[in-house]
Parts: C-alpha cells; sequence; structure tokens
C-alpha cells in the first residue's frame, strides 16, 4: 500500500526530469516490490526486517541506475544522502509553483485557524448539550491516541522525509559509478602468486582431511579427537564460516593487485583463484554438513537456520566468480549478479518461512528421538504453529500457547495482519488449547536462565534430562 504509490510518485518525478526507463530499473523495482510479500505472508520479525530493508535497498539501486561495485554498494544508502537535498528540492518547487500568491497565503492561513478554531468551541459545547449529536460528533471525529500520536506523527515525518528524498533522487541521482578510485598496483608475477599458491595448497590439504573422514567414517576422528559427535561439529562450523568470508577479502585484494601484464598473466590470475574458489567451495559443503550433523544432535534454532543460509549465499557468490572468471566479469556484469543472488537469498529466505522450518525440523526429531525443547519453540512466531500442531499434548499446548496469546492479547489493525497470524488463529480456535495437570514452564539453570540443551520434555510428555 505505500510501496506502489511511492514507485509512481518517484517514476513521475524521473519522467519529469527526462530520465527514461532502463531493463535494471524495471529488474530492481519488482525485486523490492516483490520482496515486500514478505511481510504479508510471513508473521516472524527477523524475515520481514531483512525483506524490508533490502528492498529499500534495491529501490535505492532503482533510481540511482548503479552497475559498478561503487554503485551497487553505496547506491542502498543513496537515499540517506538526498534526505536534506529533497527537503531543500521541495522548498524551492513548492515556491516556484506559488508565484505571485505568495501573497494571499497569509490571508487563508488565517481563515482556515479561524474556522478550526469555531468548530471546536461550538461542536465541543453542542456535543455537551445532545447525546445524540455527541455520537454523530464522534463517529465523524478519528480516535487520536495520547500514547500513539507522538509515534504516529514521527512515522509521518519519515516518510515524507523518505518520499522527498526518493523523488529528488528520481530527479537528480548521484552516479556513485563515476566516483574515481586509484587502482592498486600491479605486483609481480611471484610476488603475487606464491601467497595465493600457498593458500590453495593448505586448502587442498585441509579438504583432503575433510575427504577421508567423509569416507573413513567419524567413528574413527572421534576416538582420535575424544570430541562427542555434536562437539566435532559445533567446533568446526564457525571457523569454516570465518574461512569462507576471509577468502571472499582475500579474493578482492588480489584481483586489486593482480598483474596485468597480457594474456599470460590474466591465465595466471583466472588459475590461481578460479583454484582457491573450488577449494572454497568445498569448504563451505563441510560447514553445512557439520551444521546437519549439529542439527541432528541438538536440533534446528533461528540463529542455526540463519547462518547456514549465509553459508549457502557464499557459496553462491564463489560460483559467480568462478563464472566471471571464465565468461568474463564485464560480460556476467557482476556487481550487478551478486546483488541480484543477495536480494533473491532475502527473498527465498522469508518464503520458506525460517520460524516453520525450525518448528518442522525440531517436531521431526521429537518423532525420531523423543526429545524436544518446548521452552525455546514456544518463543517462535505464528509461522510455526502448522508444525506446533502436530505435537501431542500437553507439548502442543505449550508450544502454542505464546502464540495464542499474542493473537489474542495485541489490538493489531487490520493491515498489520499476515496470512500466517490467521492460519495460527484457525488452529487455535479449531483446537483449543488446555493446561490441565500439567506445568509448561522450562527448567532453570543456577543462573535463572533456560536450559538450552536440558529440561527437555521425552516421549511421555514428561521433563527429563538430556
Amino acid at each position: 500500500m505505500v510501496a506502489v504509490p511511492a514507485s509512481l510518485t518517484a517514476y513521475f518525478a524521473a519522467a519529469a526530469a527526462g530520465r527514461r526507463v532502463r531493463p535494471w530499473t524495471v529488474v530492481w523495482g519488482l525485486g523490492g516490490l516483490a520482496l515486500l510479500v514478505v511481510p504479508a505472508l510471513r508473521d516472524a520479525g527477523w524475515p520481514t526486517f531483512l525483506a524490508v530493508v533490502a528492498a529499500l535497498g534495491l529501490a535505492s539501486l532503482a533510481l540511482h541506475g548503479s552497475r559498478g561495485w561503487r554503485g551497487i554498494v553505496l547506491g542502498p544508502f543513496g537515499l540517506l544522502d538526498s534526505i536534506v537535498p529533497g527537503v531543500l528540492w521541495a522548498g524551492r518547487g513548492l515556491r516556484e509553483r506559488a508565484g505571485g500568491a505568495q501573497g494571499r497565503v497569509a490571508p487563508v492561513l488565517r481563515t482556515t485557524a479561524v474556522a478550526v478554531g469555531l468548530l471546536v468551541v461550538f461542536g465541543g459545547l453542542f456535543a455537551g448539550a445532545d447525546a445524540a449529536f455527541a455520537d454523530l460528533l464522534g463517529s465523524l471525529v478519528p480516535d487520536v491516541s495520547v500514547t500513539e500520536g507522538p509515534w504516529r506523527s514521527l512515522l509521518f515525518v519519515l516518510g515524507l522525509l523518505g518520499a522527498l528524498a526518493a523523488a529528488r533522487t528520481a530527479a537528480a541521482p548521484l552516479r556513485w559509478d563515476s566516483l574515481k578510485a586509484r587502482p592498486g598496483r600491479p605486483r609481480s608475477r611471484l610476488e603475487w602468486a606464491l601467497p595465493l599458491i600457498v593458500l590453495d595448497l593448505l586448502f587442498a590439504v585441509f579438504n583432503a582431511v575433510q575427504l577421508t573422514v567423509l569416507f573413513g567414517g567419524y567413528e574413527k576422528v572421534l576416538s582420535q579427537t575424544g570430541l562427542t559427535y555434536a562437539e566435532y561439529a559445533r567446533q568446526g562450523f564457525w571457523q569454516l564460516l570465518w574461512a569462507t568470508l576471509l577468502t571472499l577479502a582475500v579474493i578482492g585484494l588480489a584481483l586489486r593487485w593482480a598483474p596485468r601484464g597480457g594474456a599470460r598473466d590474466r591465465t595466471l590470475v583466472r588459475s590461481v583463484l578460479g583454484t582457491l574458489c573450488l577449494l572454497t567451495l568445498v569448504v563451505v559443503a563441510s560447514a553445512l554438513r557439520r551444521m546437519d550433523l549439529y542439527v541432528d544432535a541438538y536440533g534446528l534454532t533461528r540463529l542455526r537456520v540463519s547462518v547456514a543460509a549465509m553459508e549457502l549465499w557464499l557459496g553462491v557468490v564463489l560460483v559467480l566468480l568462478m563464472v566471471a572468471g571464465v565468461v568474463g566479469a564485464r560480460r556476467l556484469q557482476l556487481p550487478r549478479a551478486v546483488a541480484v543472488s543477495a536480494a533473491a537469498g532475502v527473498l527465498a529466505f522469508g518464503l520458506a518461512s525460517p520460524d516453520g522450518l525450525v518448528a518442522e525440523r525440531n517436531v521431526e526429531r521429537y518423532e525420531t528421538t523423543g526429545k524436544i525443547d518446548v521452552g525455546y519453540l514456544e518463543g517462535l512466531s505464528a509461522d510455526a504453529a502448522p508444525a506446533l500442531d502436530r505435537l501431542p499434548e500437553p507439548l502442543r499446548s505449550c508450544a502454542l500457547r505464546t502464540i495464542a496469546g499474542d493473537m489474542y492479547e495485541e489490538d493489531k489493525p487490520w493491515y498489520a495482519v499476515s496470512l500466517a497470524e490467521v492460519r495460527a488463529r484457525d488452529i487455535v480456535d479449531d483446537r483449543a488449547l488446555t493446561f490441565e495437570g500439567y506445568v509448561c514452564t522450562p527448567e532453570r539453570d543456577e543462573y535463572g536462565g533456560e536450559r538450552e540443551e536440558y529440561g527437555e520434555f521425552d516421549e511421555h510428555g514428561e521433563v527429563g534430562s538430556d
């Protein structure tokens, strides 16, 4: 309801300034509108936040028309740079359109103030004199909340500033791609390639160990290291995630200082960095496998599904880098391709319903092992209701009680309700919750916090240790 009129406003402002609609402008604009479907479908706040932020970033890219790395990276923040110029631009436009009518503005304002004052005074007297007139007046006057009034006013001001910034950017965007940066000084072949070849060898040895573990079995490795099944998985995932991120940074710096003497240098760069990308993909697969092992041991959580999705997207970026090395970054339009993959990942993440996936995986784990952490599951959003509804009592009522309380305690307007909340309300209404004969409160540790891996319900609905 907000994005579509805002998009039309930006379009008319750009058309009035003589700008034409280009194919990538349509791609960014439609992508931003698609991301805003997530809040209408899902109740969870974290994928909704990511979708809205990504939609704003794509809208800024559509307004700026960026194509290079500087434009793709800085373009999403371009609207912030246009807030103050947007207000000044709007003020100049109002003064130009007022023209010679400036002398008539003050009388109009005085007349309006007198009329409003008379309506307030005499309307209040008549409302006190007649109950029927008071009811009629009350139905015509909108409700004004003292507590929410300042907040709504602030939102109105922010929305107005955002609209002016978007219109001004559409009419006169800042060309981030035109910003010049000094290219890195190319290094000699030996100076550039030797550290990267050593890094490739290190990655190759690590991946060889991973393949040995995969085909030789985890039992031998666990017996040699003294770690448990879950400890082995948890110990390596975060290190491998950081290794992937640092590898992307190394590739970026290596491209900046790569030798650029001719065809032999280009072949050297593609060979060394392509090998590094390929070996890093194996690291990504290893990290995802370790996360899968850890989830099998302790269940899926919001943090675990988020970092796994992040690792998977980093793998997509590595694939794009490899493709760019074959066909050329300019031909692939690598900066735009990376931005599209990020937006598509956020959209897929929201549509996949992370809270629903967490609930689904934990319910499946309960059906297999008889263990479930109800204290964690009851903190999920309404997206998890269909999966939690499969649990037997008393687990079902304990897991759904917070969702039911949020739905019936909060006075939400019609436009703030998602499809997931409607489905959750139907589930709660069709099958009432009952808490007779048992307590849902999870066990507490010695510090007063909920136990993460202990105090789980077993298959009989009793609380026991993990």
